[in-house]
């Protein structure tokens, strides 16, 4: 049984993605901490305990970090709606959030449990940054960090054009996490783009008449984007990292390198500088997620809508 911790902006796709690791068999999520990102670390906690609702699960959610460690994210996601779940109408809650603040409940977690706990990083990188800060030896006691996030190429998908939007609202939490942690898998936006849903696949996996399928359908409308080709698709960056946490045969091609974060760039602030040809001399410090067994990941979606 792999113990999972998974921290959080939900975002439509980061709910996709608490479905996904709830669904897997094998997984125990032991807590979800929440973040500010793709909407307020409010609305987040919120949506975190509307999602666990909607699987039954009973998953504590610890609220974290209302902003970035240095300067104010300026501007947030547009893609999930107003509520963060694309409009969808879910009530409130009937549950409420933890007392303890995400921080301090990693780093309780980690202490009790080291070497067990896998930690899966789908928003912005501030609750894990200062919990880091806090504990230095806190890398350690992870058995695993896979993160989403970085534009390893510069294809941004955020304010900032060559930043990915996890990184660009923190980029000094995003310098903290890749020069402390020293073996962390990533998962980048670019390989989100290339493991892009079509309409056609977002459909069937609608059709279902549970309430998880319910939840899909309903959040997942306001997700269509032209892609590459120009057809209509839908990118599913967390789940796609839950995949990886979960199932870390699920990926087929990965790289390992040096990345740094810029942070005072005028047009890269943000952005994820990877060493391709190891020109700087330091040691890798992430494994780079390429390519992922598209099948095999579909699957683990539509199970999780079961």
């Amino acid at each position: 049984m792999k113990r999972l911790i998974i921290d959080t902006d939900p975002g439509v796709d980061d709910a996709h993605a608490i479905m996904l690791a709830c669904a897997y068999p094998d997984i125990r999520v032991e807590a979800i901490t929440t973040v500010a990102g793709n909407v307020t670390q409010e609305k987040a906690t919120l949506n975190a305990l509307k999602i666990l609702e909607v699987v039954g699960k009973d998953v504590p959610v610890y609220p974290g970090c209302p902003d970035a460690l240095v300067i104010p994210t300026p501007r947030r996601a547009i893609s999930h709606g107003t509520d963060g779940l694309g409009d969808s109408g879910y009530p409130e809650p009937s549950r409420r959030p933890e007392s303890e603040h995400a921080v301090q409940a990693l780093i309780r977690l980690a202490n009790a449990s080291p070497g067990e706990l896998t930690l899966a990083a789908i928003g912005p990188l501030t609750n894990i940054a200062l919990a880091t800060q806090l504990d230095p030896a806190l890398p350690r006691k992870f058995k695993q960090l896979v993160v989403m996030g970085g534009a390893i190429h510069a294809k941004g998908n955020s304010w900032e054009r060559a930043a990915e939007f996890n990184f660009y609202c923190d980029p000094e939490a995003a310098a903290v996490v890749f020069q402390t942690w020293s073996e962390l898998t990533l998962v980048p936006w670019e390989t989100t783009l290339a493991h892009a849903l079509t309409a056609a696949q977002v459909e069937r996996l609608s059709r279902g008449s549970s309430p998880r399928a319910e939840f899909f359908r309903r959040t997942v409308q306001k997700r269509f984007q032209e892609g590459a080709d120009r057809q209509r698709v839908v990118y599913e960056p967390d789940p796609l990292a839950l995949a990886v946490a979960i199932e870390p045969e699920i990926v087929q091609r990965q790289d390992s390198h040096y990345i740094e974060i810029e942070l005072t760039g005028k047009l890269t602030r943000g952005q994820s500088v990877v060493d391709w040809y190891h020109l700087t001399g330091r040691p890798d410090n992430a494994a780079v997620v390429m390519e992922v067994d598209r099948e095999r990941f579909l699957e683990l979606l539509r199970r999780s809508l079961d």
